[in-house]
């Protein structure tokens, strides 16, 4: 199972301003460094909660269909299914009808049935699901996510010098577990 986004999103939940003003900033000195620390702070989020932040589409892999019904997209909120695809023994992609699909859309990480399921005959990669994923615009993102990205971009920007911007996230700060503790996928 391979999760590939396949178009980014076109912007951050938090903006540079909201950054800087969360750390009172007032010059452009460090802009470039404080634009990376929350495309840092997005992705450890999304990484450790499995949530899409910003609209965008993902492309989910499968060798095969999985045994039992629910397919688990991996990440969470979905807007939309825009496409099976099951690849033929030539490596063609053949399109499968999107009627009749059950998703459940917020679950964590989002599930999906698919009631026809052909098999196959790619051995590996042989069925493509594309999805839409994200809660929308920045101002769509809950509250909590948004203050967690904040404080973690501030922690990493306090630890800018001991820890160079390749190796962030070099830790967390205290606080963060707790903001994005209802939006973390737990396993038994």
């Amino acid at each position: 199972m391979t999760l590939i986004e396949t178009d980014p999103p076109l912007a951050e939940p938090v903006t540079l301003a909201e950054l800087k003003a969360h750390l009172r900033i007032e010059t452009s000195d460090e802009d470039d460094l404080l634009e990376s620390l929350i495309r840092v702070a997005c992705a450890h989020l999304e990484a450790v909660t499995g949530v899409a932040l910003m609209t965008r589409g993902f492309r989910l892999a499968l060798d095969d269909w999985p045994r039992g019904d629910v397919i688990q997209l991996m990440r969470t909120p979905v807007q939309t299914i825009d496409a099976i695809l099951v690849y033929d023994a030539d490596g063609v992609a053949q399109d499968q009808d999107l009627t009749g699909l059950l998703l459940d859309a917020t679950a964590k990480p989002a599930r999906l049935v698919v009631r026809e399921r052909p098999r196959p005959s790619q051995p590996i990669n042989g069925i493509e699901i594309e999805f839409t994923a994200g809660f929308g615009a920045g101002t769509d993102v809950p509250p909590e996510l948004k203050r967690a990205i904040l404080v973690h971009a501030a922690h990493l920007y306090e630890f800018r010098g001991a820890v160079t911007a390749d190796m962030q996230p070099a830790s967390i700060p205290p606080g963060y577990e707790r903001l994005i503790a209802p939006w973390q996928r737990r396993a038994l």
